[in-house]
């Protein structure tokens, strides 16, 4: 009787994972590049509507948050004048002053770090590889931006 030996095969997931790129590993390996899967209207027409949805969207959530914004600052200049709370404004201003000095001191170091130096790659060869179909979604968003 003679023992029989099984080879199997092992795969590193970790390694395997870490040379795709971040939308293959969402979508599958059939998402490569629209280039290969569409026409070149096809790629303008579905980029041009998902740009003119997020410009469109992206302006109505602005004018609300610049409302919001601007209506809170007047609610408590008035609150303020009429004596319901007080600000010390010095403080604001204080604390305003550190915040910038901490973003002054963030921005002086300029180190990225690999894995968002790597995500950025990523997404600029997506860009690349899909030029019409980026083209068509920046003149849908400036569209949707407009209207």
């Amino acid at each position: 009787a003679g023992a029989r030996e099984d080879t199997f095969n092992v795969l590193d997931l970790a390694e395997y994972t870490k040379n795709r790129p971040w939308w293959r590993k969402v979508f599958g390996p059939s998402s490569g590049s629209s280039a290969e899967k569409y026409n070149v209207a096809t790629q303008l027409l579905i980029g041009g509507v998902t740009g003119w949805c997020t410009g469109f969207v992206f302006q109505k959530v602005g004018k609300l948050a610049a409302t919001a914004v601007g209506g809170g600052f007047f609610l408590l200049q008035i609150a303020n004048h009429t004596g319901y709370i007080k600000v010390d404004w010095n403080l604001v201003q204080r604390d305003m002053n550190k915040a910038k000095e901490q973003l002054k001191f963030h921005s002086r170091g300029n180190k990225t770090s690999p894995e968002v130096k790597s995500r950025v790659d990523e997404v600029i060869i997506f860009l690349k590889k899909n030029v019409i179909l980026t083209g068509g979604f920046a003149g849908g968003f400036l569209l949707g931006m407009a209207s």
